[in-house]
């Protein structure tokens, strides 16, 4: 009887410690001690977004540059003010830091406005031309860059979201506490401080 119960002891004993570690594992799933990585994947995810309309805008650039060229050659200072934004805005480094780092951050902004600005005045020049605002091309290519204007707004308005939740979560009771000791490395976010207003550029209705 006794050598019975000796070996349902020790089989309890076996079975307490991982009994133990899942049951330690739900309750600090219960207080929050994920939801500071995947805030933190939610809101690098949303920036790969931005990033990814921003490079699609600056590939459409070059093509409105040629076509706008041919119908308005002379207009030779705000197509040079176009290229050197747009060699700017992508010479501007952009890695893991930049959300973290409020200099490259604000260096990468300000890349974009100045590059949003000269493209409102490449497709405003059109006005002037008749001939360029009937072109099949150009039409194709300034609707394009609306839409892409339009995508690069929403994905803005989502990374300002998933930053807003990821840097509360770092400041706010129970994650305040998980960034203090198992997430020290985790950096609050930088967000956009120019308006959308500001950076989209003009549109031009024909």
């Amino acid at each position: 009887m006794s050598t019975t119960l000796a070996a349902v002891r020790q089989g309890f004993f076996r079975l307490r410690a991982p009994l133990l570690a899942v049951m330690a594992s739900l309750v600090l799933a219960g207080c929050g001690i994920n939801v500071i990585p995947t805030e933190e994947q939610r809101a690098k995810a949303a920036w790969s977004e931005v990033l990814n309309q921003y490079q699609r805008r600056s590939d459409l650039i070059p093509n409105l540059v040629e076509t706008v060229r041919g119908y308005a050659s002379h207009e030779r200072d705000v197509l040079e003010q176009v290229t050197q934004a747009r060699a700017k805005a992508t010479s501007v480094q952009v890695d893991a830091s930049t959300i973290t780092d409020p200099e490259k951050f604000r260096q990468f902004q300000e890349a974009q406005s100045g590059l949003s600005s000269a493209l409102g005045r490449l497709i405003a020049v059109s006005e002037a031309y008749p001939d360029l605002k009937a072109n099949q091309n150009f039409l194709a290519l300034q609707s394009q860059i609306e839409g892409t204007e339009n995508r690069i707004a929403v994905a803005r308005r989502d990374y300002i979201e998933a930053v807003r939740v990821y840097n509360t979560e770092l400041k706010t009771f129970p994650g305040v506490l998980w960034a203090s000791t198992l997430y020290r490395s985790y950096q609050p976010m930088q967000t956009f401080t120019i308006t959308e207003e500001q950076m989209r550029a003009p549109t031009v209705k024909f």
